[in-house]
């Protein structure tokens, strides 16, 4: 005679082990984690800090996060769509593709963060700290960094067409190939930054720093340059047709190729 194996019931508490682990896998990728709970208050509203937290597509549009901490986070692709974080936390997130398209991030610190592509169309970063921020390839434009800090920034190759940013810091920032169209660059501080090949036409850059600054080839077609410190800045091979240099300082200038303001090319 064959004997049937009979299975014993498995005790509760491993049977309620396996039921959250269920649960757990089931649920949306940013409360796998071991942070899941601190994430999940986040998501609902109890608790504005999450800390590394995993939050990749997240659904945060239009949600009041001001004085989130956000440090470390992993916010890659995620929507904020018209959120508040003004001075949020945000050191070292991961931003990667993120849309923050008229986002109020007023005085938000970003040092270190990671914005690749990411939008921030017509949001409002003035007096944001965005030191050492990776911001290539992102869209900002008519964004508003008035008096923000984006010393060491990268932003190449980025879209800054009619940004604001009169005050800002900007010293040996990466902004080679930008598109800054009809920027307004007032009283900015830009000694020593990239703007090489960059479009600043009819860009206004009064009483702006550009000591050491890099312009080669860039398009300065139409920008108002007056008063403006070019000390040591190498222009070479850039077009000024149209520009505006009232009162520049253009002490050991480098000129070589550049299109002059009336036209001629300067040897």
């Amino acid at each position: 005679m064959k004997r049937k194996m009979l299975l014993a019931p498995a005790p509760a508490n491993v049977l309620g082990a396996l039921l959250c682990a269920a649960i757990l896998l089931s649920l949306t990728p940013w409360l796998r984690p071991a942070c899941a709970d601190e994430a999940a208050d986040f998501l609902a509203g109890r608790s504005k800090t999450c800390v590394k937290c995993s939050l990749q597509r997240a659904p945060l549009k239009q949600k009041d996060l001001s004085g989130a901490d956000l440090s470390g986070a992993d916010l890659s692709r995620s929507v904020m769509h018209r959120a508040q974080l003004g001075g949020a936390k945000l050191e070292g997130a991961n931003l990667t593709d993120a849309n923050l398209n008229k986002t109020d991030l007023k005085t938000a610190s970003l040092v270190r963060a990671k914005a690749e592509n990411a939008m921030f169309y017509g949001s409002d970063l003035s007096a944001a700290d965005l030191s050492d921020a990776d911001l290539a390839g992102a869209k900002m434009q008519t964004a508003h960094l008035i008096r923000a800090k984006l010393d060491r920034a990268k932003i190449s190759d980025a879209m800054l067409t009619a940004v604001r940013l009169d005050d800002a810091s900007l010293r040996g920032a990466d902004l080679s190939r930008t598109n800054l169209i009809e920027a307004s660059l007032r009283r900015a501080d830009l000694e020593g930054a990239n703007l090489d090949n960059a479009g600043l036409l009819n860009a206004v850059l009064r009483d702006a720093n550009l000591k050491s600054a890099k312009l080669t080839g860039a398009d300065l077609y139409g920008a108002d340059l007056s008063g403006a410190d070019l000390t040591g800045a190498d222009l070479s091979g850039a077009r000024l047709t149209s520009a505006v240099l009232t009162g520049a300082k253009l002490e050991g200038v480098k000129l070589s190729g550049t299109i002059m303001p009336d036209g001629a090319v300067h040897e």
